[in-house]
């Protein structure tokens, strides 16, 4: 079993948009993004697909298709992106009933919902107090003063 990325790739996304949008380049593809995230641009359509359901991003069809940002980034917490992406609870009980002769069977799932619901609380709430303004300019704090066009150059093969 793998962690569930979508946050983080979700995250990934309209922060590397903003980056782009700050830097004059308001209309991306799904093809540059993915370089940045270092996956396929299936992967990141999806995604996409998501966020402007959500109100988030929209596209731009025909001639200079791309996709752009509707918000601004200390305007959307990290709460706002897991809800969009990921709507469900965090941690899941078991697909089906197990055993209710089993003392363990008939126990588990009401014990561990009271602690599933607890952290989802927490993890919730601390998303919730966290920007994607707040990630980017963590992001660009750490680069150690590199130019941050060169950020987004990178992923869009471009000067």
């Amino acid at each position: 079993m793998s962690a569930n990325s979508k946050l983080t790739v979700a995250t990934h996304v309209l922060v590397w948009m903003e980056l782009s949008r700050r830097l004059g380049r308001d209309l991306v593809t799904s093809e540059q993004i993915a370089e940045s995230v270092n996956t396929n641009p299936v992967v990141i359509r999806r995604c996409l697909g998501e966020l402007r359901k959500a109100g988030f991003v929209d596209a731009k069809r025909g001639s200079g298709a791309g996709w752009f940002l509707l918000v601004e980034p200390d305007a959307v917490t990290l709460e706002d992106v897991f809800r969009a992406v990921d709507p469900g609870p965090v941690l899941g009980l078991h697909h089906t009933q197990p055993n209710q002769e089993c003392p363990v069977g008939s126990g588990i799932r009401p014990t561990l919902q009271r602690v599933y619901d607890d952290l989802e609380d927490t993890m919730r709430r601390r998303l919730a107090r966290t920007t994607l303004a707040d990630v980017l300019k963590d992001i660009l704090a750490q680069q150690d003063g590199r130019d941050p066009s060169a950020l987004v150059n990178a992923a869009t093969h471009t000067d």
